[in-house]
C-alpha cells in the first residue's frame, strides 16, 4: 500500500513544483523584457485619461434627396466612421451621434490619432468613376499655354502593368495662343464622344455624334474644368459639391497636382467588400486588393471591359473620395471579382487607400464642424480617486488576509504580486500591438480582478484547511485538496470570463475597455494559481514553519479544531486486544 500512496502523491505534481514556478517565472521575465525593449513601459490611455481630439462632423444635404438624413444613416455612418478609425489601429476611439444631423468623434492621444482626424474629414461617398480628360491641376485663362495633361503617375490596375503617366489630352501641337480653346476642344469631344460605359452596356455608336458647339450643361462643365485651381485648397475641397452621383463632375487629386474631367459614377463604395494593403515579394512593390460584392463584381466587370479598349487617359477609372481623387489607375484587362491597384505605394499609402475603400462609403456626406482638443485633467482626477479607492480595498483584503490566514496571506500575496507583473506588462505590449488603450472603465475592470484573483487563493487555502481539520497532515492535504479547489476555481473563472466575452460582443465603447480588463485579468487568474500559488503552496508545505502547523502559519491543527487521527487509532486498538483474545 505504500507505494501506491507514494505515486499519487507525485502524480499530484508534489515532487517537482520547481518546473511550473520556472515557467511563470520565465513568462514573467519575458514580458518584463519585451516592455523595455519595445520602448512601451507603461499602457496606452484613453481619452478620458490621455486626452485628445474631439471631432464635430456636420451631415450635408444630398442634392434631390433632402430625407436622407434620417436616423438609419446616421446609425449608418456611425458604423462605418467607428470602423474606419480602428482600422488603423486607434483603438477606444468613441463615436456617436449628437442631435439629428451631427456625429462626435473622440480621437484618444496617440501615434495615429492625426491620420485618423485627417481620414475622419474625409467621410463622403466613394464611387469608381472613369476618366473622360486630365490636365494639370492649374487653371488655364485665355491666351496662356496649354495645361500639361500629364498626371501624378497613379497606379495601374493590373498586377502586371506598371505606373504610368496618362497622355496628354490637349493637341501636342498646340501653339500658346490657342491653349484654352484647344483644351476646350478635348473636353467638349470627351463628353461628346460619351466614352463612359454605360452599365448597361450600350454601344459606342448608341452615343450622340461629336459637335463643335456643345449645349449648356457641357459648356458649363467645360468652364469649370478650364478655371479649376486644384492647387487651392479650397477649390480642391468643393470642387464636386451638389453633384449628383449619374452625372459627370471635375475632381482634383489628393494632391493638388492634376484634375480629371469625370464621367458618371459606374461603381460605389458599397459594391467593395473588402480592400488589404499587401506587399507582393516578387515584385518588391506595395499593392492594393479589392473584392467586390456580387453586385458589384458585375458593375467591375462591365466597366474594365470597356475602358480596357480605350486609349490614354480613357482607360482610366478615378477612384473619387469626398469629391477628390485619390487613385486613378489604369485597366490593361477586363477585371471581375478582384482586382489589385499597385504602382509608387509606400506603406502608408497603400493602407490608406486600403482603409479608404474598405470603410469610405457612407450613406451621407459631411462636413468639419468642429475640432476641439480634450484634456485628461478630468479622467486623471477621477483616475487618481479610483486608484486610491483600489488602494484601499486593497489594503483592507490584506489586513484579512493576515488576520484571518495569517502566513498564508504571504502566498495569496505573493500570488497578487506575479499577477499584477503580467497584467501589467501585457497591457502596456498590447497598446502599440493591438492599439489597446487604458481607459477609467479598464481601470475598474482591473480593480474587480483583485477581488477575483483572491477569491481563488481562498477556495485553495479553505479547501487545505478542510483536510486539516479531517486529520491529515499539510503535505498530503496541500495534494488531497487541490483536485477539488481546482474544479471550483475553473468553474468560477469560467463564469466570469464568460460574462466579460458577452459583455465585450453586445456593448461598445469604453464598456468594451472594462469587458477586455476583466477577460483578461481572469485568464491570468487561472495562469496565476496553476503555475505560482499551487507550486508555492507544495513547496512551503515542506517548510517546518507551515509543515509543523506554527501557530502564526494559519494551519495549526489545533487552532482549526482538527480531529484525531481515527484510522491510526483503530489500528493499535487492534494490535491491543489481539493478544488478549489470544
Amino acid at each position: 500500500m505504500a507505494a501506491p500512496k507514494k505515486g499519487r502523491g507525485s502524480s499530484g505534481g508534489q515532487g517537482r513544483p520547481g518546473r511550473a514556478l520556472a515557467l511563470i517565472l520565465i513568462a514573467m521575465v519575458a514580458l518584463t523584457g519585451g516592455m523595455f525593449l519595445s520602448g512601451h513601459t507603461t499602457p496606452r490611455l484613453g481619452i478620458d485619461l490621455a486626452g485628445g481630439t474631439s471631432i464635430t462632423l456636420k451631415a450635408k444635404s444630398q442634392p434631390g434627396k433632402p430625407e436622407a438624413i434620417n436616423e438609419t444613416n446616421m446609425n449608418t455612418a456611425v458604423s462605418i466612421i467607428e470602423r474606419r478609425v480602428n482600422g488603423l489601429g486607434v483603438s477606444e476611439a468613441e463615436v456617436q451621434t449628437q442631435g439629428a444631423s451631427n456625429i462626435i468623434v473622440n480621437i484618444p492621444k496617440g501615434t495615429n490619432s492625426a491620420q485618423a482626424r485627417e481620414q475622419v474629414g474625409t467621410t463622403a461617398q466613394l464611387y469608381f468613376r472613369p476618366v473622360l480628360t486630365v490636365a494639370g491641376g492649374a487653371p488655364t485663362p485665355e491666351g496662356s499655354a496649354s495645361p500639361s495633361a500629364t498626371g501624378s503617375g497613379k497606379p495601374s490596375a493590373t498586377p502586371s502593368a506598371k505606373a504610368s503617366d496618362p497622355e496628354t489630352a490637349s493637341d501636342p501641337k498646340a501653339t500658346p495662343s490657342d491653349g484654352a480653346t484647344t483644351q476646350g476642344r478635348a473636353v467638349t469631344g470627351a463628353l461628346k464622344k460619351d466614352a463612359t460605359p454605360t452599365p448597361s452596356g450600350a454601344a459606342e455608336s448608341d452615343a450622340p455624334a461629336a459637335t463643335e458647339t456643345p449645349d449648356a450643361a457641357t459648356a458649363a462643365l467645360q468652364k469649370k474644368f478650364t478655371e479649376l485651381d486644384c492647387t487651392d485648397k479650397a477649390a480642391r475641397a468643393a470642387a464636386g459639391d451638389g453633384v449628383k452621383p449619374e452625372d459627370p463632375t471635375v475632381a482634383c487629386s489628393s494632391e493638388g497636382d492634376a484634375k480629371y474631367l469625370l464621367g458618371p459614377a459606374e461603381v460605389s463604395g458599397t459594391d467593395v467588400d473588402d480592400a488589404k494593403a499587401q506587399f507582393d515579394q516578387q515584385r518588391g512593390i506595395w499593392l492594393v486588393s479589392m473584392e467586390f460584392t456580387d453586385k458589384g463584381s458585375k458593375k467591375f466587370q462591365t466597366i474594365t471591359k470597356k475602358l480596357s479598349t480605350q486609349q490614354s487617359p480613357a482607360n482610366q477609372f478615378a477612384i473619387s473620395l469626398d469629391g477628390e481623387v485619390v487613385s486613378a489607375p489604369q485597366v490593361n484587362e477586363t477585371l471581375s471579382g478582384s482586382a489589385e491597384i499597385s504602382g509608387s505605394f509606400t506603406q502608408q499609402s497603400a493602407e490608406d487607400l486600403a482603409n479608404v475603400l474598405s470603410y469610405g462609403a457612407l450613406p451621407l456626406s459631411f462636413s468639419e464642424d468642429t475640432v476641439t482638443t480634450v484634456t485628461a485633467a478630468l479622467g486623471g482626477e477621477q483616475l487618481e480617486a479610483g486608484l486610491i479607492a483600489g488602494a484601499i480595498g486593497l489594503a483592507l483584503v490584506v489586513i484579512y488576509l493576515v488576520a484571518y490566514y495569517r502566513g498564508l496571506a504571504l502566498i495569496a500575496l505573493l500570488s497578487l504580486v506575479a499577477s499584477g507583473i503580467l497584467t501589467y506588462t501585457i497591457m502596456a505590449l498590447l497598446g502599440p500591438a493591438i492599439g489597446f488603450a487604458l481607459n477609467l472603465p479598464a481601470v475598474c475592470g482591473a480593480i474587480v480582478a483583485i477581488g477575483i484573483t483572491a477569491d481563488s487563493f481562498i477556495v485553495y487555502f479553505e479547501r487545505i484547511r478542510d483536510e486539516i481539520r479531517e486529520g491529515r497532515t499539510l503535505r498530503p492535504a496541500v495534494e488531497r485538496a487541490w483536485p477539488r479547489a481546482r474544479r471550483t476555481i475553473l468553474v468560477s473563472d469560467f463564469v466570469s470570463f464568460l460574462a466579460a466575452a458577452v459583455l465585450f460582443l453586445v456593448t461598445v465603447g469604453k464598456v468594451q475597455g472594462f469587458a477586455f480588463t476583466l477577460g483578461l485579468t481572469t485568464l491570468l487568474d487561472v495562469v496565476v494559481v496553476f503555475l505560482f500559488t499551487k507550486p508555492v503552496m507544495t513547496l512551503m508545505a515542506r517548510t517546518k514553519f507551515f509543515g509543523g502547523g506554527h501557530p502564526w502559519s494559519g494551519l495549526d491543527p489545533k487552532r482549526l479544531g482538527a480531529k484525531p487521527p481515527l484510522r491510526r487509532s483503530r489500528r493499535v486498538n487492534a494490535r491491543t486486544d489481539h493478544p488478549k483474545e489470544a
